[in-house]
């Protein structure tokens, strides 16, 4: 599937396993963590300030209520800019595959994407 700004919110709605949710509401809570995500991330490209522990958790709970795939792919797609920064994460939550299909179906092999030092150095110190 090809992904869009029309049809992203589609696509993870596809992937939502949270057997807890009751309504529309929590489904946009946990898909609104994609964009707290980019917010922290895009936070340290600026600034210099890696809230490494903040970032952690909110991937832990976007893997808990999302398919591993359909996460992992909406992560590529919504934080593509940002790819050296959110890789070693995935790296550290041992949820990074060997490729990616980016939003036009074509394969990122995750092998090439370099991650950003200084984050690799922080995640090691957790």
């Amino acid at each position: 599937m090809i992904l869009t700004e029309l049809n992203v919110e589609l696509y993870a709605a596809k992937g939502y396993e949270n057997p807890n949710c009751a309504s529309m509401e929590e489904f946009i809570e946990d898909y609104n963590r994609l964009r707290y995500i980019k917010r922290l991330i895009r936070r340290y490209s600026i600034n210099g300030e890696l809230k490494e522990r903040l970032i952690l958790n909110h991937l832990v709970i976007l893997y808990n209520t999302f398919d591993n795939t359909i996460c992992t792919r909406l992560l590529f797609y919504k934080l593509k800019k940002y790819l050296e920064y959110i890789v070693p994460f995935l790296l550290l939550l041992n949820r990074l595959p060997k490729a990616v299909l980016d939003e036009n179906n074509i394969v990122i092999y995750t092998s090439d994407i370099k991650m950003n030092s200084y984050v690799v150095d922080k995640l090691r110190e957790i």
